[in-house]
């Protein structure tokens, strides 16, 4: 796309002469807002808070170009050059591998394009983002904006106030909950609070499943407020809503939306690994709003930070049920691997398993790889024919942990796929080859965090089988046990196990 600069407007054209692709353009100028303006409405939903390309749009450019002149859209580049650097400013890369180009039938140039953020829609040199800039539009409150009736305990409602008084702050705050410490429960006040006062507010999670869990719970605890249930593929993609639940990927095409964004799960992979996700929150908050993190597994930076009073922080020590977590024991297995290699698995791993099989006590084993559990699986099956194994390519892995939540399969083996994201309540967990890259103190912890969930089965076993303990095997127990240990220290705990 070209545009002309005409009396300190941009306007679109098709022709070359006296024409510039946006990049080329130094300054955007940008036009009073006209309040006797006749908006559409259509456009406003589709485009507050968004930041979206042409083809995003159904709507004609004579009409978007009517209401950029009257100040009610704004247009940015797309991409940015500053000496030889390119940026996207969308999702945020400068990695010249990530940047390709294409004979471009728009400007009619070798146009630079980004490939990161490709499955978004082609964002490139020529192409303009298009935000609204007029007045949001209004939403009403109904009378009553939560209907949840349950209770918090006490480890809980201190969390939650914590939550409140940052979003009224609009301030940062980390919620440090253990796994089962009941996360989704503690931020009904905060959201109530941000609805109350007319703000918008996001619930962003690294992945598709959660969002497809949160969604139902959200709605039922807010029956009368519209909600944005944002994935790959969602159906309420052009929905404007008060309160959002999305993967961090949607979070690339909203752009100055929310008042506040919860950031769940923040330690999970993509959202660790990918500072395009990292770039689309911060792109996605109003410059002053608040930014509440959840996890159970901080990273060894955050856990210092919290330590040395630099991050306003709260810990859930404890789940509902006022059990302590199980901690894992470590047992010495030998050189497994080998071992897997000759068609063997070690005794004391067989041992085990069959010992869940003869007490008929679901368990889930968690191998470093694929190809691994595949060979562990065919050995196991010759004790018990109906063992399964579920990876993150399998393409009946949702019938699987659906499966094992109905009891139908007893022994399930999986990599770290399951460490997180799913509850079954009377399980024991054994990792096999624990000392593996793959297991770092965040996977552990998630994964211990599987067992002893439920009130009426608090407990779990929970064994490491090693050929050697690593660091990250010592911090996982270091912090399940310090969680324990806090949680007798505050009374959050009936019993004092697993805190010595």
């Amino acid at each position: 796309m070209r545009f002309t600069l005409k009396d300190n407007l941009l306007i679109p054209t098709n022709t070359k002469e006296d024409s510039l692709p946006i990049s080329n353009i130094t300054h955007i100028p940008q036009p009073m807002l006209h309040p006797t303006f006749l908006c559409n409405p259509d456009l406003q939903k589709r485009l507050t808070g968004k930041q979206l390309l042409l083809d995003d749009l159904p709507f004609p450019l004579s009409e978007i170009q009517e209401h950029y002149q009257n100040g009610y859209l704004t247009y940015r580049k797309g991409i940015v050059k500053s000496g030889k650097q390119f940026e996207c400013v969308r999702c945020g890369n400068k990695d010249p591998q990530w940047f390709a180009n294409y004979p471009c039938a728009r400007c009619g140039e070798n146009c630079l394009y980004c490939r990161q953020c490709l499955m978004m829609g082609r964002i490139s040199e020529c192409s303009p983002l298009i935000s609204w800039n007029g007045p949001a539009p209004e939403t009403q409150n109904p009378s009553q904006i939560m209907a949840w009736q349950g209770t918090l305990s006490e480890g809980q409602k201190v969390a939650s106030d914590h939550v409140v008084e940052a979003i009224r702050q609009n301030e940062e705050h980390l919620v440090w909950a253990v796994c089962g410490a009941g996360k989704t429960e503690v931020l009904f006040a905060g959201i109530e609070t941000a609805l109350a006062a007319q703000k918008r507010i996001c619930i962003a999670t690294p992945r598709t499943d959660v969002v497809l869990e949160l969604t139902p719970r959200l709605k039922a605890a807010f029956p009368e407020i519209p909600i944005a249930s944002l994935y790959g593929g969602s159906e309420d993609r052009h929905l404007y809503a008060p309160l959002t639940i999305a993967t961090t990927h949607q979070l690339l095409r909203f752009y100055q939306a929310f008042d506040a964004i919860i950031l769940d799960e923040v330690d999970a992979f993509p959202y660790t690994v990918e500072e395009s996700l990292q770039y689309a929150a911060a792109q996605a908050r109003k410059p002053l709003s608040a930014l509440i993190y959840l996890t159970a597994t901080p990273n060894s930076k955050w856990q210092r930070e919290c330590r040395s009073g630099k991050r306003a922080f709260t810990t859930i020590p404890a789940r509902f049920h006022r059990k302590p977590l199980p901690v894992p024991e470590f047992v010495w297995c030998g050189n497994w691997s080998k071992q897997l290699q000759k068609g063997k698995l070690p005794p004391n791993v067989i041992r085990w398993i069959k010992t869940r099989i003869q007490s008929n006590k679901q368990t889930l084993v968690f191998f470093p790889h694929i190809p691994m559990m595949e060979k562990a699986l065919k050995i196991l099956r010759d004790i018990h024919p109906a063992i399964e194994a579920v990876h993150a390519e399998d393409p009946d892995r949702k019938g699987k942990v659906q499966k094992m939540r109905n009891k139908e399969i007893l022994v399930l083996l999986t990599t770290t796929i399951l460490e997180r994201g799913v509850t079954f309540p009377n399980i024991d967990v054994a990792v096999v080859g624990a000392e593996d890259s793959i297991f770092t103190e965040s996977a552990l912890v998630q994964i211990t965090g599987r067992a002893g969930r439920s009130k009426d089965h608090p407990s779990g076993v929970v064994s490491f089988f090693h050929y050697g303990k690593t660091e990250e095997m010592l911090k996982a127990r270091k912090q399940i046990m310090t969680m324990n240990r806090e949680g007798v220290k505050r009374g959050l705990l009936d019993s004092r196990e697993g805190a010595k």
